[in-house]
């Protein structure tokens, strides 16, 4: 893709806002250099100095007053993140420092970056494909292992390669078709309709197991919500406090004593799981229990994974059972047993048992919770994952073009019938590495980035 540059240039503060030892404003555009050396003053010009190299110096306003010893990075367009001439400038961590500083930046016509542009100039001057650009917003957005290691994945273009070669091959199993249609008068064969049906029946493979990938793609992405129900005094929030290692949730022995969702995240294993302790569920009188019983139900609903606790004295309650299958699905669902350090019969229907008090079968107890969120999937850094529901949708479309063509194909139709249906998957395929884009799904995706980045 053609190197291209902006008409203007911009600015953006690229650390988090507040008080810290150093906070780093950025600039990018073709008058990058010049507008810095406009406020900076140092041994070098940033004009002249050579790419990759940094220069200390000292930000002056109008006045000749001196706002702050910084640290000024130079990349050269087109070997900077943007592709563009690029300045980060490292300031001390003042807010009042930086706002001075962006305020002289305004002032010499450099604007505000919007969400997401410097990323979004990356894209449109091919740094980074649209796949890798999105993984990039992931890596910011990353709270364990596994999340970064999937963002990773997809920013070193593993995804990107994939849907690449899989366009290339409908690319050329399609130029075959409308390369007939242009010799139809001779009634020249450049592929038969068995050699065709074959080639997208691969790629239909090819996609169906990158779809499969989804489920344990968005796990790792965005983690799992996990409702704790059951009914009242059956130990949720003992569990949820052993599971944290510390007293998050008030533990009694009245009935009714957690009336609102608590919620708190855990990693375990690299994943991160959303834990939703609810209010136990019984008819009650009480107008705020009713809340949170309401609740409750409405995290159920809303969980990926719904724990459904009881305990060796109350039993687990079918009732109950079938009520929250209704909300949920019953493959959501596991059945859990606590408090067998009492006196019990080992006859009670259950997924898995445990004492929240004593620890026992609790390590069983997580890890029957992290396999039932990823299923039977292993992450391997080798393989392509699909964790955006942008991405699933495109692959799915692309092989619902495909089948149409496939079916085409077996009824032996005209290569015009075909030739779309294929055209159709290469621009499915082309949307997720955006080969093919609009204004607003570029605008939808980059939008959700931070400032700055």
């Amino acid at each position: 893709m053609k190197i291209t540059q902006s008409e203007d240039t911009i600015t953006a503060i690229a650390t988090p806002a507040g008080f810290g030892s150093i906070s780093v404003i950025r600039i990018s555009g073709q008058d990058a250099f010049e507008k810095t050396d406009l406020i900076f003053s140092g041994k070098t010009s940033i004009t002249q100095a050579n790419t990759h190299t940094i220069h200390y110096g000292k930000i002056t306003d109008d006045s000749g007053n001196i706002i702050d010893d910084v640290l000024v990075s130079v990349f050269k367009a087109p070997n900077s993140y943007t592709g563009e001439n690029a300045v980060e400038i490292s300031t001390h961590g003042s807010p009042y420092i930086l706002k001075r500083i962006l305020e002289l930046l305004l002032k010499h016509n450099v604007r505000f970056a919007e969400p997401g542009e410097f990323t979004k100039r990356a894209f449109l001057n091919g740094k980074l494909d649209l796949a890798q650009a999105e993984a990039v917003a992931d890596i910011i957005m990353a709270r364990t292992e596994v999340s970064l290691k999937g963002a990773r994945n997809q920013l070193d273009g593993l995804l990107s390669k994939k849907v690449g070669s899989l366009r290339d091959m409908l690319i050329n199993a399609s130029s075959f078709v409308e390369l007939e249609l242009d010799f139809a008068e001779e009634g020249i064969e450049l592929i038969s309709y068995k050699e065709l049906s074959s080639k997208v029946q691969k790629i239909i493979i090819e996609i169906d197991a990158l779809l499969k990938t989804y489920s344990f793609g968005r796990v790792i992405r965005d983690g799992v919500n996990v409702a704790l129900v059951g009914l009242p005094n059956v130990g949720k929030s003992s569990i949820l406090n052993y599971i944290l290692k510390e007293s998050r949730a008030i533990v009694s022995e009245i009935p009714g004593t957690t009336r609102d969702i608590i919620r708190e995240e855990v990693s375990i294993d690299g994943v991160l799981f959303r834990l939703f302790d609810t209010a136990g569920i019984r008819v009650s009188e009480d107008a705020i229990e009713k809340v949170g019983v309401l609740r409750s139900r409405e995290a159920v609903r809303a969980a990926d994974i719904v724990m459904l606790i009881a305990d060796v004295e109350q039993g687990m309650s079918s009732e109950l059972l079938n009520e929250i299958i209704l909300l949920s699905s019953e493959e959501k669902v596991i059945r859990v047993m606590n408090k067998i350090d009492l006196p019990h019969e080992n006859n009670i229907n259950y997924d898995i048992q445990i004492s929240a008090l004593t620890g026992e079968g609790m390590n069983a107890f997580l890890d029957l919770l992290k396999n039932k969120a990823l299923g039977n999937s292993t992450y391997s850094e080798k393989s392509a994952l699909i964790t955006n529901a942008r991405h699933y949708n495109s692959l799915q479309k692309a092989k619902e073009n495909l089948s149409a063509a496939n079916e085409s194909i077996e009824k032996q139709m005209s290569g015009e019938f075909i030739a779309v249906d294929l055209r159709n998957a290469i621009d499915n395929l082309g949307e997720i590495i955006g080969e093919v884009t609009t204004d607003d799904v570029l605008n939808n995706i980059f939008m959700k980035f931070c400032i700055g980045k």
